[in-house]
């Protein structure tokens, strides 16, 4: 299975969540076209 984004990668965008970036432009920003977890609100 490949692997989309790598562990810096994904400390990153953790680090960008928690600096207050919204979770749906976080999808946007680093290619995630839908987020699922997040469709029901």
């Amino acid at each position: 299975m490949k692997k989309r984004f790598n562990e810096q990668q994904i400390i990153g965008i953790l680090k960008e969540a928690e600096a207050g970036i919204a979770v749906r432009e976080l999808c946007r920003k680093h290619g995630r076209i839908r987020c699922p977890s997040l469709e029901d609100t």
